[in-house]
């Protein structure tokens, strides 16, 4: 018998992913944030150990990078909670509407600009979790112009959608880059 393997199982195992911890009964607001946080650690799994090759480019002409990623859902989560939901004044970090692609054409091989992509992303999941946590039920609601008004719970559900469409991306980059695959 040969030594065959699925792809998924290649990039890590399972004994040591605590993607693979969610809970799978109880409280609908922690499965919730469960869920979001597997897809987060999924983003940063994908990204580990690359330094300034985050940078790379997919293909021409596409500007999608894994750095790229991160830099839109540090704007991602931004919007969300601080915009909608907590109702900030907090325009993007790295579009704007003179740079709708900012998140992704600025997104080059520098140490610095590699950084603070992290500082931010993490600085608003932070922000996003401490929402959440507070937050009194799921049916909380904030107004946003392009949605309407929407609840804490679409919200999360969103981010869950939103990560795992880019996770997909993930997967595709960091293969090109330097062969890592899976889930």
């Amino acid at each position: 018998m040969t030594g065959h393997s699925r792809r998924a199982e290649m990039f890590v195992t399972a004994g040591s992913d605590s993607r693979l911890d969610a809970r799978t009964t109880g409280d609908e607001r922690a499965m919730l944030a469960d869920f979001l946080a597997a897809q987060r650690a999924t983003l940063e799994l994908k990204c580990a150990g690359l330094d300034l090759r985050l940078s790379r480019r997919a293909v021409q002409p596409s500007t999608l990078s894994l750095l790229g990623l991160v830099r839109h859902l540090a704007d991602v989560e931004r919007r969300w909670f601080r915009c909608v939901m907590a109702g900030q004044d907090a325009p993007p970090r790295f579009s704007s509407p003179a740079r709708p692609d900012g998140d992704f054409d600025g997104a080059v091989p520098d140490r610095d600009v590699v950084a603070a992509a992290w500082e931010a992303w993490r600085e608003e999941v932070a922000f996003a979790d401490r929402f959440v946590a507070a937050a009194p039920h799921l049916d909380v609601v904030g107004e946003d112009g392009w949605r309407g008004t929407v609840s804490l719970r679409w919200v999360l559900i969103h981010l869950v959608e939103e990560y795992a469409r880019h996770n997909g991306h993930a997967d595709l980059l960091r293969e090109r880059i330097d062969g890592a695959r899976g889930l």
